[in-house]
C-alpha cells in the first residue's frame, strides 16, 4: 500500500514536470526532487556531569574541570549522575536534480534540530547543508574541502570523535578532477577563528579578524580496498582591539595544515577508518574545541596554536541485522605561554556500541561513551555516559 501511494503520488506531481524519488520506487523522468531524513529519540544517562548546554552529546571539551572563582566551567557544582531525552538528531533534507541547457544542476538543503552557538541545549532547526553543484563548480555550504566525512564511524553519538576535522563550511568549490577513481578539488571557504586572549597585557576588546578567505585543497583515490585522501588547508589568522586606537592594535599570522585519511575494508563489511591531522591555527574545522590564535610568551602578539587530532576506529559487522563499532580519538594543542593555566588542553574521546537493524528504515542500539578532559595545569576531568538510541528512516 505505502508503494501504491507513493507511486500515485510521483504520477500527480510529474504531471507539474517534477519527479518525486521514494525509496523502492522508480523515479519519474525529468527533473527529480528527492525527500528524506529520519526521527531519532537518544536516551542518554550521564554517570558523571558535563555542560548542561551540551548534555544532547559528549564533547571532552565540555567536561568541567576548573570549578573555583569566576571562571568556573558549566556543570561544576552539579550533582553526578543525570538522565536526558533528546530528540535533537532527528532530520530532514531535500535533493533537486533537472536539466538546464547549460548542463545538470544539483542542490541539497538539509537541516537537523540541534541547537549551537546561540541556541545551544534548545532543539530548534539548524542548518547542515544548502549548496548548488553545476559541472565542476559548488557554492553553498556543505562538507569542508579539509574533512573527510567517510571517516565518521558508525556510532550513534551526534558530535562524535573530538580529534576528527569536521566542519560544514560555507565555499565556493572547482573540482577540475573527477572520475570514479580519484578526485581533487580547491576551494575558498569561509574564515573564523577562535581567539583566546589569554594572560593578554590588554585582555578585553580582543577579537578575530578574517581580511580573506580559507584555501583549502584534497586530493582523493577509491580503489578496491577502500579509499585515502590528502587534504591541506592556508589561513590568514586576524585580530583586532578597536578600543586601543594607537600603537600596535592588530596584526595577522599565518595558519595551515594537512590532514590525511582514510578507511581499509578487511572482511565482509567491515573497515578500519583513521585520521591524523596536524596544523597551526586550523582548531577551527575540529570536531571539538580548541583555539587558533592566543597570546605569545611576551603577551604582546598572538600566535597560530599547534594542534593535532586524530582517530582510528572499526566498523564490524555481525550480521545483516547486528553491528558494532569501537574506536578512540583525541585532539591535543601545544598551549602558548601567553594562555591561562585553565585553557583547554588535551580531549580524549572513546566509544563502542551493539546496534540492531530489524529492517533497513529502523535502527536501534546501545553505546558506551567515555571522555576525557585535561587543561594547560594538568587537571583532568571525565565523564562516562550509556546512550541507547532509536532511528526511524523516510
Amino acid at each position: 500500500m505505502r508503494k501504491q501511494i507513493a507511486m500515485m503520488i510521483a504520477l500527480t506531481v510529474s504531471l507539474f514536470g517534477i519527479g518525486l524519488t521514494f525509496s523502492g520506487v522508480e523515479a519519474a523522468e525529468g527533473p527529480q526532487l528527492e525527500i528524506y531524513g529520519f526521527t531519532q529519540l537518544d536516551a542518554i544517562y550521564d554517570f558523571k556531569k558535563t555542560d548542561p548546554d551540551w548534555e544532547a552529546t559528549l564533547r571532552p571539551s565540555k567536561i568541567p574541570v576548573e570549578c573555583a572563582g569566576l571562571t568556573a566551567d558549566p556543570g561544576c557544582g552539579l550533582k553526578n549522575g543525570n538522565t536526558l531525552f533528546s530528540v535533537r538528531q532527528s532530520r530532514f533534507g531535500a535533493k533537486a536534480d533537472f536539466p538546464t541547457d547549460a548542463g545538470q544542476i544539483q542542490t541539497k538543503f538539509e537541516f537537523d534540530l540541534f541547537g549551537v552557538g546561540a541556541d545551544q541545549g534548545q532543539t530548534t532547526i539548524r542548518l547542515r547543508h544548502a549548496y548548488g553543484e553545476w559541472g565542476p563548480f559548488l557554492a553553498g555550504q556543505t562538507n569542508s574541502l579539509f574533512m573527510d566525512g567517510d571517516v565518521f564511524p558508525n556510532i550513534v553519538d551526534y558530535w562524535g570523535p573530538g580529534g576528527m576535522v569536521f566542519f560544514r563550511n560555507i565555499q565556493f568549490r572547482w573540482t577540475p578532477l573527477k572520475t570514479e577513481q580519484q578526485k581533487f578539488a580547491v576551494a575558498l571557504e569561509n574564515p573564523g577563528s577562535a581567539l583566546d586572549v589569554g594572560n593578554a597585557a590588554t585582555p578585553e576588546g580582543w577579537k578575530s579578524w578574517n581580511r580573506y578567505p580559507d584555501v583549502t585543497a584534497q586530493y582523493r583515490v577509491d580503489p578496491a580496498w577502500g579509499h585515502a585522501q590528502l587534504a591541506g588547508i592556508g589561513r590568514w589568522l586576524g585580530y583586532q582591539n578597536p578600543t586601543i586606537p594607537t600603537g600596535r592594535n592588530s596584526g595577522h599570522v599565518f595558519g595551515g595544515g594537512a590532514n590525511l585519511s582514510g578507511s581499509l575494508k578487511t572482511i565482509g563489511k567491515d573497515k578500519l577508518l583513521a585520521q591524523v591531522a596536524y596544523g597551526r591555527g586550523i582548531a577551527a574545522y575540529f570536531n571539538d574545541y580548541c583555539t587558533d590564535l592566543a597570546p605569545n610568551g611576551a603577551l604582546t602578539e598572538a600566535e597560530a596554536v599547534p594542534l593535532l587530532g586524530w582517530l582510528v576506529y572499526y566498523d564490524h559487522y555481525w550480521s545483516e541485522r547486528w553491528s558494532s563499532t569501537i574506536g578512540y580519538s583525541t585532539q591535543r594543542q601545544n598551549n602558548t605561554g601567553g594562555q591561562s593555566d585553565n585553557a583547554f588542553k588535551d580531549g580524549a574521546y572513546a566509544s563502542g556500541n551493539l546496534l540492531w537493524y530489524p529492517t533497513k528504515e529502523v535502527l536501534m542500539g546501545v553505546e558506551v561513551l567515555w571522555g576525557q578532559r585535561e587543561n594547560k595545569n594538568g587537571d583532568k576531568g571525565d565523564d562516562t555516559r550509556m546512550q541507547f538510541s532509536a532511528k526511524y528512516n523516510f
